[in-house]
């Protein structure tokens, strides 16, 4: 199962690191991270995509609360929260192809941010299951290339 984990650190050298670390070493996977400054220039919050059974999140959550720097720790599995992705993916398109990029690019209230004779970029932020339902649609024209920001969250309340 997929979990959501906010992690607000001190926005010190190393912390990254430290974070990375803590995965890597006990053999867990990131799917996604994104870390950005918050409205405190002394604090970071991480995002962090992972996936594990409940013990296994609870685990992390504990062994992330031990580290040095890490303010608080929340997992999203526990709570309404909100999430985005913001998700850049660059196009195949012909001149038959191309109004039908953009017209599905509209329904998905996606961007499109740059257009070439052969191809269109586009931006889409959403929920993970919108960017993947886009993403799906768009593979049929042929995506040349695609980066993601991993997603950003924060709790409702």
């Amino acid at each position: 199962m997929r979990h959501t984990i906010s992690v607000l650190v001190e926005n010190k050298f190393g912390v990254l690191t430290r974070v990375a670390g803590l995965f890597s070493g006990r053999g867990y996977n990131i799917d996604s991270l994104n870390v950005a400054p918050t409205h405190d220039a002394t604090s970071s919050r991480m995002t962090i995509v992972t996936h594990g059974d409940e013990a296994t999140v609870e685990q992390i959550v504990k062994q992330l609360n031990k580290l040095p720097d890490v303010l608080k720790v929340q997992d999203f599995s526990e709570g309404e929260y909100v999430d985005r992705e913001l998700v850049l993916v660059k196009v195949g398109v012909d001149s038959k192809s191309r109004a039908e990029v953009m017209q599905i690019t509209d329904i998905f209230r996606a961007k499109i941010v740059d257009v070439q004779p052969k191809s269109l970029t586009i931006e889409i932020t959403g929920t993970d299951s919108k960017v993947v339902k886009f993403l799906d649609l768009m593979n049929s024209f042929g995506v040349l290339e695609i980066t993601r920001t991993g997603k950003a969250a924060m709790p409702r309340k």
